[in-house]
């Protein structure tokens, strides 16, 4: 199962989005949860100096799905549906995505999770709708 989890973080790691756009500083994956950390930058601000909306959408996804495909030992799952409430702006400092598996079945899986800003407090909560796609893990780009 080790092996698993450390395939899915180059996976993570190594993603043609990771590699050009951000700077992803962690990704620690294990049986059900996932964490990604991310140093804001002012590459990451909107108009009014704060965290984009789309950094908030991009790490609350990316840390459900690896909760998910934690637990999916064979295949790639894919984000059938995410949805994010944003509760307060990022502005500085180191941000953390938290995400566990809420509900699996045999299809589908059900992954939440939340944005801390360097003081530990929850700046964003998501979840999402996740399906088992019939792409094999060892065929996928980083899985390695």
């Amino acid at each position: 199962m080790k092996d698993h989890y450390r395939k899915l973080q180059n996976m993570y790691l190594q993603a043609n989005i990771n590699t050009m756009i951000f700077d992803t500083t962690t990704c620690y994956i294990s049986k059900g949860q996932s964490e990604i950390t991310l140093q804001l930058a002012p590459k990451y601000y909107h108009a009014l100096n704060a965290m984009h909306g789309l950094v908030y959408f991009k790490l609350l996804d990316d840390s459900a799905f690896f909760a998910v495909n934690s637990i999916v030992y064979d295949v790639f799952v894919l984000t059938t549906s995410f949805t994010i409430n944003i509760t307060k702006p990022a502005r500085h400092g180191l941000i953390t995505a938290m995400g566990q598996t809420r509900f699996t079945s045999t299809n589908l899986m059900i992954g939440e999770s939340s944005l801390y800003n360097e003081e530990g407090e929850e700046i964003a909560f998501g979840t999402g709708t996740f399906a088992k796609s019939k792409i094999a893990l060892s065929n996928t780009p980083g899985y390695q």
